[in-house]
């Protein structure tokens, strides 16, 4: 057993950093010290909305300290990588190469964590805001390049769900034009991989000037002032059009978050234009289905539709020849101890992305 230390997300929408005890793996399960986990939204709003006790955390890289029987493909001292949308590899949806929406979603025991003396579950299986974590096998993505664990940790969410949506869903085609609306981690990633599809035009659009300026460092072309008076971004999409010959963009990508922006990618693209809700809206919207003439599409893909073994080895090797920024992405590191004040910053939009050190 190893004593260790966690954020533990408490119900009243609070939190504590408090010791845990992890037990050893069992049988097709590793554990993992973790070195660093990224900061993001979805994990603010767990802990917001939390009638239950987690450890919260779902992007994490650190080194394999032990593996049970039957784990083949990582050993101990490895550097990996964890992947939230764990694949069984067997379900329905992962023999049609869906992975990212498996159905057998392989867990361990919450037994595995002791918290208070009690077991206590991880979000999404994982739980990377802690110092050790016991995770299926299929969760464990070798680092087979020479990358800081504070860049490799954020490709688990907000770099796979960007560019993934631009890349897999979306298959961006080279001399395209782009717009993405919001420009927090899922925004800058959906620039990053317009960049790299070869996207001649990308338009990045959000309220927040400085936002905007980090949005040029990672691919965008062109920027749109936003205003916050502007319902459904209407005005800022007449602005999308004289960029684009008055057509339109040919991709737009929702990466705000906001429900009353959720038809806005609409606006943005031409007839026969593809839109993609990125940024995991689960509430109820209205459309105006007239935003839909003529034969455009929406898509509402999962993390890019992540295929781990085959998207993160992508991404790393994009990483090592220079064409995916991590290292500029990670503004700020923190302390596991400074969890709220990395909330704080990551509210307030001061990071492109903020990321934990667990020593």
């Amino acid at each position: 057993m190893i004593e260790g230390k966690a954020a533990i997300a408490l119900t009243g929408a609070e939190f504590a950093i408090e010791p845990i005890s992890v037990l050893p793996p069992g049988d097709g399960e590793v554990l993992v010290r973790i070195a660093a986990s990224g900061v993001c939204h979805t994990d603010w709003d767990i802990n917001r909305n939390a009638k239950t006790n987690w450890v919260l955390g779902h992007e994490g890289a650190g080194e394999v300290l032990a593996t049970g029987a039957g784990v083949h493909h990582v050993k101990t001292g490895d550097r990996v990588l964890l992947n939230w949308a764990i694949p069984c590899g067997e379900c329905f949806q992962c023999a049609r190469g869906n992975t990212n929406i498996c159905e057998s979603k392989p867990s361990v025991p919450h037994e595995r964590t002791l918290w208070r003396g009690q077991p206590i579950g991880r979000a999404f299986g994982l739980g990377t805001m802690s110092t050790h974590t016991v995770v299926p096998r299929q969760a464990v993505i070798p680092l087979h390049v020479d990358i800081p664990y504070e860049s490799a940790c954020i490709v688990g969410c907000g770099v796979m769900t960007g560019v993934g949506s631009v890349l897999n869903a979306a298959r961006v085609e080279p001399g395209s034009s782009v717009v993405v609306l919001g420009t927090g981690g899922v925004g800058l990633n959906c620039i990053q991989g317009a960049r790299i599809a070869g996207a001649t035009r990308i338009i990045a659009i959000d309220v927040n000037p400085s936002r905007l300026e980090m949005a040029c460092t990672f691919g965008a072309t062109h920027t749109i002032l936003a205003d916050r008076e502007d319902a459904g971004l209407l005005r800022a999409a007449q602005e999308v059009k004289k960029l684009t010959g008055g057509r339109g963009a040919d991709y737009a990508f929702e990466s705000t978050a906001v429900p009353a922006l959720g038809a806005a990618p609409l606006a943005m693209i031409r007839n026969g234009g593809t839109a993609v809700q990125a940024s995991g809206i689960e509430e109820p919207i209205s459309f105006d289905m007239e935003l839909f003439e003529w034969d455009k599409t929406y898509i509402n893909p999962l993390y890019g539709q992540c295929n781990p073994s085959i998207d993160f080895p992508r991404l790393l090797d994009l990483y090592a020849g220079g064409a995916l920024k991590l290292d500029e992405m990670v503004t700020r590191t923190y302390r596991l101890e400074d969890l709220e004040t990395a909330f704080e910053d990551m509210l307030a939009g001061r990071n492109a992305k903020g990321v934990l050190l667990m020593e």
